[in-house]
């Protein structure tokens, strides 16, 4: 898959899912749904932000950092933009459930930033070999 096509397909796809998001905002009514409303509530946010994620964080490594190969910025910035999107969806679960409290909130970057150094490590070693 060429860039221009891996761009104008995450692009659309996130597009289609920011739509499904606001889909989801204007239908679900939060005082009266069951658990599926706030699974589709969550997943279509976590979709929609990850893929804006990944392609801010795609631009910002490719054409201001001038990372030389397209692949490993591509790479790095959707792992990067998961992380991102699971710590604002884990944020928002914590408000939802009156458990916000900046100590957890800590903890939750501690935990996404281990796991970030963790993958980075791994991916270190299986091209080491």
């Amino acid at each position: 898959m060429t860039l221009k096509n891996y761009l104008t397909l995450m692009i659309v796809a996130t597009l289609a899912c920011w739509g499904a998001f606001v889909f989801v905002m204007n239908t679900v009514n939060p005082e009266i749904t069951n658990w599926l409303g706030f699974a589709l509530f969550y997943s279509s946010l976590f979709l929609a932000v990850s893929g804006l994620a990944s392609i801010v964080g795609f631009l910002i490594r490719f054409w201001l950092l001038k990372q030389k190969l397209a692949f490993y910025s591509v790479n790095s910035a959707f792992r990067q933009s998961f992380l991102f999107a699971l710590l604002i969806i884990s944020i928002l679960v914590l408000l939802a459930n009156e458990l916000f409290t900046i100590f957890n909130v800590l903890l939750l970057i501690i935990i996404i930033t281990l796991i970030e150094f963790f993958l980075i490590s791994h991916r270190k070693k299986h091209y080491e070999k």
